[in-house]
């Protein structure tokens, strides 16, 4: 699937949409609610969820950053317009202030522990309206972040379903290139927007090129491949379920211990 020219992008992407589509009316679900952070994840989210159901709901949710306010939320807004869903603006600026002030109290905040804030806000504020009005909270989040462990456990990581898991950085923007997407989601710089000039390639030490070129043919430099397994180790708990007594117990006793 590494090679572009030899799927068949018409076939994919009406299965995607019936598995989106099939999801809803077994929740007996009214819509979709998703993140629309201005990105090239959220904006193949959205146009799969609004294919699939037209009750979809893209949600802007800038928190702090300058970029949010400005890059992210133009690029957010075309897309939305471009393919015709329906958008909201959730400012989580002066939630995320508070919420600093009263942690202060509590504890010495690590810069690790200040960026995961507003992701884990994004997405409680996407299960409020969802509770609210009924809808699935879709996941935006790729193969190649999953694989680094590049994404806030509770935060970006937590979703309803998520469309897009399986496709690789590399693998999504092509599919965005078939789906003719505004240049702007193609062309920038990934980034998580959780401080200002951040950039995920520069944050991790290593290029999506090389991170998907190692997933799709198990190929990488040693420097490459030094990084990819220190992400990967240090972030297995975030891709495991949540460890509970009763699994434990149950591991000792079919050990015979």
């Amino acid at each position: 699937m590494a090679d572009r020219n030899l799927r068949d992008y018409a076939a994919e992407l009406k299965m995607r949409v019936e598995y989106i589509h099939s999801l809803v009316e077994a929740a007996e679900a009214e819509g979709i609610v998703y993140g629309n952070s201005g990105g090239k994840d959220s904006a193949l989210v959205g146009i799969l969820c609004k294919m699939a159901c037209d009750n979809t709901v893209g949600v802007l949710m800038p928190c702090s950053s300058k970029r949010n306010f400005e890059e992210d939320t133009r690029d957010a807004l075309e897309v939305a317009e471009h393919y015709g869903i329906r958008t909201r603006t959730v400012d989580l600026t002066p939630v995320r202030d508070a919420e600093v002030e009263q942690l202060k109290t509590a504890t010495p905040l690590t810069q690790m522990a200040m960026a995961n804030i507003a992701p884990r806000l994004r997405m409680t504020t996407l299960y409020a309206i969802a509770a609210s009005e009924n809808l699935l909270v879709a996941g935006t989040g790729n193969r190649s972040e999953g694989y680094m462990g590049y994404f806030t456990k509770w935060g970006d990581g937590a979703y309803d379903f998520n469309p897009i898991s399986d496709l690789t950085v590399t693998e999504i923007y092509q599919f965005l290139q078939w789906l003719s997407a505004p240049a702007c989601v193609i062309k920038k710089a990934p980034s998580a927007g959780l401080f200002e000039g951040q950039t995920d390639e520069t944050e991790m030490g290593i290029t999506y090129a090389a991170i998907d070129r190692f997933l799709l043919t198990g190929e990488a430099e040693e420097k490459d491949a030094r990084i990819l397994r220190r992400y990967h180790r240090r972030s297995e708990h975030k891709r495991r379920p949540i460890s509970t007594y009763e699994d434990y117990r149950k591991e000792k006793e079919s050990n015979g211990n």
